[in-house]
């Protein structure tokens, strides 16, 4: 049977699935990477705080020590050497831009022939230190050539570079620069080349007063590592430079031109073999201009003999001649023995113990004053009135003007002269060093001698220095320090000016040539035979003239000698005609009015 069925029924619906619920975080781990981390940042730190300990506090020098044995650089730092001045200011001598050419031989060592050869060649150094310069192990820095003009310089350095050698560098370093040439030069000196370039006072005044004028070079100390760079906790050290001091002179630098200018036409007009001139101020005695000829120029001196370094007017001795006479006769006013009026009888010769003593002319019997003696320089008449001196006075005398000790201007090289010492003063001496002859004196010194009649009888030391300064062997000098004594009376010097005057009288003098147009001038002549290699007299003379004007208020004081002459002239007609354009140069630049004044006329005869 079949039984009918009706729809199946729908299977009920299934309930919906919740989604699965999250995790829960799990905090622990979150922490453990935090501390992880800290953990590490503490780490590095504590690595980092343990070596800046170690360097800084537990063992710094054992640092340094591995620091050193990189590299060690030591660089100098170059001082400014002073100037020399005249007394306006002006230079003689200045530094100026110049280059240190320096070398790393770590750099250098490899090229060091062929850059030994291109430095000598072009900077006149020596091959084989320069070469052991260069490839010097122990250092970053060697200095290979000192002041070098910038250009030189840099023209050598590159031409090092064109040829592909390396190692040089440039640093500055101040040149000498003698920007007046020959002017001065005498005194000035020269800086010249020492040991491994460094610079090295040669003569004059760069040399006297070197250790003023240099400073004190500084220096800088550094340590590298391998790689050429400053190590930051080496041995880092700047010592600065301490410069010069620059030393004025009381040199008037247009009259020093002036002055040798003339003296060097004086020479070269007498064909003589050389000369001095001196120019004193009488008042201080200041040298305001000190010539040589011949001198040499400071800027090449390596074009003139060594001989020429020197300053003739300090080193040159000679015999003074008639000039001398003149403090014979201010001695012998000042000792009371004789006036300006006291009157001789002068024989055509005079026989003394040894030999005959003649005037340079030849003359019969003269009744001369000693302003006449003075006035024609009588050799005779003045061992006449030189017979007044008790033993040894005159010499006492020569000693106070100055003679027989250096002047101590401070230049080196200076000569003391030659005045016979008690033992050796015998009468026949005496006679002959109180007309100039069997002495011996510098221009310097004769020029002192001389200026001390026209300052009235004081005599005033000389000064090249302006101020006051120490030499390198430890003597204060300078026209601060100049002593001041008296040697003769103010009326013997004025005696003594008088009788000067009659010399340049056109009537009655020898040295009329010598005259300055409008002022009153008072000089004296010298003529002396000089002294040859053997120790007698070679038949040559020395010709001088030394005086001062106005006579009546001296401003300045002159000095002029020239050596051999072969013209036939003395020293009226050679160094007084110089004498007379040197002062009226003086006069003239300085402003010195005529005093107006009527000359001496002091009788001559009687």
């Amino acid at each position: 049977m079949t039984t009918s069925r009706g729809p199946a029924p729908r299977p009920a619906p299934r309930p919906a699935r919740r989604p699965a619920p999250r995790p829960a975080p799990r905090r622990g781990k979150v922490h453990l990477r935090l501390q992880v981390g800290f953990l590490v940042v503490a780490l590095v730190l504590s690595v980092f705080t343990a070596r800046l300990v170690q360097l800084q506090g537990l063992d710094p020098r054992q640092y340094a020590r591995l620091a050193a044995a990189e590299g060690k650089v030591s660089v100098v730092l170059p001082a400014t050497r002073g100037a020399i001045l005249d007394r306006f200011g002006r230079p003689f001598a200045r530094s100026t831009d110049g280059l240190m050419i320096a070398a790393n031989p770590q750099l250098s060592a490899q090229d060091a022939p062929a850059l030994a050869t291109l430095l000598s060649r072009r900077l006149d150094l020596d091959y084989f230190e320069t070469l052991e310069r260069l490839r010097d192990p122990d250092t970053q820095f060697q200095y290979i050539a000192r002041q070098v003009p910038a250009a030189r310089a840099r023209a050598v350095v590159a031409d090092a570079v064109e040829r592909g050698l390396k190692g040089l560098e440039l640093r500055n370093d101040p040149v000498r620069d003698y920007p007046a040439h020959d002017i001065g030069c005498n005194l000035v000196g020269f800086m010249g080349t020492g040991k491994h370039g460094v610079p090295k006072a040669r003569a004059g005044l760069e040399r006297a007063f070197d250790r003023q004028l240099a400073g004190t070079d500084g220096e800088a100390r550094y340590q590298t590592g391998a790689s050429g760079r400053r190590i930051p906790l080496g041995d880092n050290t700047v010592t600065p430079a301490v410069d010069g001091t620059d030393l004025v002179t009381t040199l008037d630098r247009d009259l020093q031109w002036y002055t040798q200018r003339v003296l060097r036409q004086t020479v070269l007009g007498a064909r003589g073999d050389s000369g001095y001139a001196v120019v004193l101020d009488t008042r201080t005695g200041e040298t305001l201009a000190l010539a040589d000829y011949p001198t040499y120029d400071c800027a090449d001196p390596q074009d003139y003999p060594e001989s020429s370094y020197t300053s003739r007017a300090l080193a040159d001795v000679y015999e003074p001649g008639s000039v001398e006479k003149v403090l014979t006769a201010s001695s012998l006013i000042d000792a009371g023995l004789v006036t300006d009026r006291t009157r001789f009888v002068v024989p055509p010769v005079l026989m003394r113990q040894d030999a005959p003593i003649h005037d340079y002319f030849d003359h019969d019997t003269l009744r001369l004053t000693l302003a006449g003696i003075i006035a024609v320089s009588s050799n005779i008449g003045t061992v006449m009135a030189a017979d007044e001196f008790a033993p040894g006075q005159l010499r006492d005398y020569l000693q106070r003007f100055g003679l027989g000790q250096r002047t101590g201007v401070g230049l080196g090289g200076e000569s003391a002269g030659i005045l016979p010492s008690d033992a050796q003063w015998t009468s026949q001496v005496g006679d002959r060093i109180a007309f100039g002859q069997s002495l011996s004196v510098t221009a310097l010194q004769m020029a002192a001698a001389v200026n001390t009649i026209a300052n009235g009888g004081m005599r005033i030391d000389p000064s090249i220095v302006q101020g006051s300064a120490t030499t390198d062997e430890g003597r204060t000098v300078g026209s601060d320090e100049a002593g001041l004594r008296r040697v003769v009376s103010e009326d013997a010097a004025l005696q003594t000016m008088r009788m000067m005057e009659r010399v340049v009288d056109p009537e009655d003098g020898v040295a009329p040539g010598a005259r300055v147009a409008g002022y009153r001038v008072a000089g004296k002549t010298g003529t002396a035979q000089r002294v040859g290699p053997d120790g007698t007299y070679d038949g040559s003379f020395t010709v001088s003239f030394g005086g001062f004007a106005p006579a009546d208020d001296p401003r300045f004081t002159i000095y002029v000698v020239v050596q051999n002459p072969r013209n036939g002239g003395g020293g009226g007609s050679v160094a007084g005609p110089a004498f007379s354009r040197l002062m009226t140069y003086a006069l003239s630049r300085y402003g010195v009015p005529p005093t107006g004044a009527a000359p001496s006329r002091l009788p001559v005869e009687w």
